[in-house]
């Protein structure tokens, strides 16, 4: 029986960074396609009619792949990527259910809904300015908006105690590693 961390592997690059976690079952078909090549293995084996295998804990890419070949799709979290979740008028970093967007001209006068006039924004602030623009609430915008050219390194978010001992080797630590639960590996 395979426990449940032996249910996840972390995907590298080619260079070793941590992309994301897949299941172990779209790793195997990564390693059939020959996409992958296995890193580390857990324990667990994997038994067919005419072999075994053991399920694959650590897989990285054979080939080195365009992060930021498309262009970044404009959606609600690539805004609070963009603005590092933070509130763009009060700059206090706040958690995703803390944080609304802010159409920096209202759209009641003709303001749009586009990379260029969103920001992000907690709801004290967001409720302070109102359908007002920044200068009329008396409210400074901390940065201009503007399309990004690429969303920051992807962030995988596990606690340490969540985290197989086959993937400590691959990942960037925020904090000590044998911290509480919540540490980022980012």
């Amino acid at each position: 029986m395979m426990h449940v961390e032996s249910t996840r592997t972390l995907l590298l690059s080619q260079g070793y960074e941590p992309i994301k976690i897949i299941s172990w079952q779209r790793a195997m078909v990564l390693m059939t396609l020959a996409k992958v090549d296995i890193v580390e293995e857990y324990d667990a084996e994997i038994r067919a009619v005419s072999m075994i295998v053991k399920v694959p804990a650590v897989v990285r890419l054979r080939k080195s792949f365009r992060r930021h070949s498309k262009p970044v799709k404009f959606s609600r979290v690539n805004i609070y990527a963009r603005d590092g979740y933070r509130c763009q008028y009060c700059a206090v970093k706040c958690k995703i259910d803390e944080l609304t967007y802010d159409h920096v001209i209202p759209r009641s006068r003709g303001g749009r809904t586009t990379w260029e006039n969103i920001v992000s924004c907690c709801y004290v602030c967001n409720a302070k300015k109102a359908n007002r623009t920044p200068a009329e609430a008396k409210m400074l915008l901390r940065t201009t908006p503007m399309r990004p050219a690429w969303i920051p390194s992807v962030q995988i978010r596990v606690s340490t105690q969540s985290v197989p001992d086959a993937w400590r080797d691959y990942v960037y630590w925020a904090g000590e590693i044998d911290h509480e639960e919540g540490t980022e590996i980012v």
